[in-house]
């Protein structure tokens, strides 16, 4: 008798892959980032980016990613980029500013599938790149799922 998730995955026509196998890498990371910035210069400062280091569950993990901008017309935060290193999906989400939202920060909550380091990239209107990463040991993973 076949279980329901073997008669789902068979029905849908999809391949379910070992954990392992569906699995970001760093240098994967690094060519998303890569492609995101169009190689030019990351620098590091303006960018401040608190998670906890510590994550029981990594279900819900909560994050806040803020930059030191004005957010006048002049000079703004355009877009703030979050990525992680192991996920599934190396890029979390992007967010769009503009100079109404009075301050370049935002907040939320991923889910984290091991211990692992998470990347924000904040634009400026300039074009500006800056950045900062924070290390986040997670005891209980998310996104996996026993495929056995």
């Amino acid at each position: 008798m076949a279980s329901r998730r073997s008669f789902l995955v068979g029905a849908a026509g999809v391949v379910l892959l070992p954990f392992d196998a569906a699995r970001a890498t760093p240098e994967a990371l690094a060519e998303l980032i890569k492609q995101v910035t169009g190689g030019r210069e990351v620098r590091q400062g303006k960018i401040k980016l608190d998670a906890p280091p510590l994550i029981e569950n990594g279900n819900t993990v909560p994050l806040t990613i803020s930059v030191e901008s004005p957010m006048t017309d002049a000079d703004y935060v355009k877009t703030i980029h979050l990525f992680n290193e192991k996920n599934p999906q190396p890029h979390v989400f992007t967010a769009t500013l503009m100079p109404r939202n009075g301050r370049a920060q935002v907040g939320t909550r991923i889910k984290l599938a091991d211990t692992q380091k998470i990347v924000a990239i904040a634009e400026t209107n300039s074009g500006e790149l800056w950045t900062a990463s924070a290390e986040v040991i997670v005891t209980i993973a998310a996104c996996i799922e026993d495929v056995n």
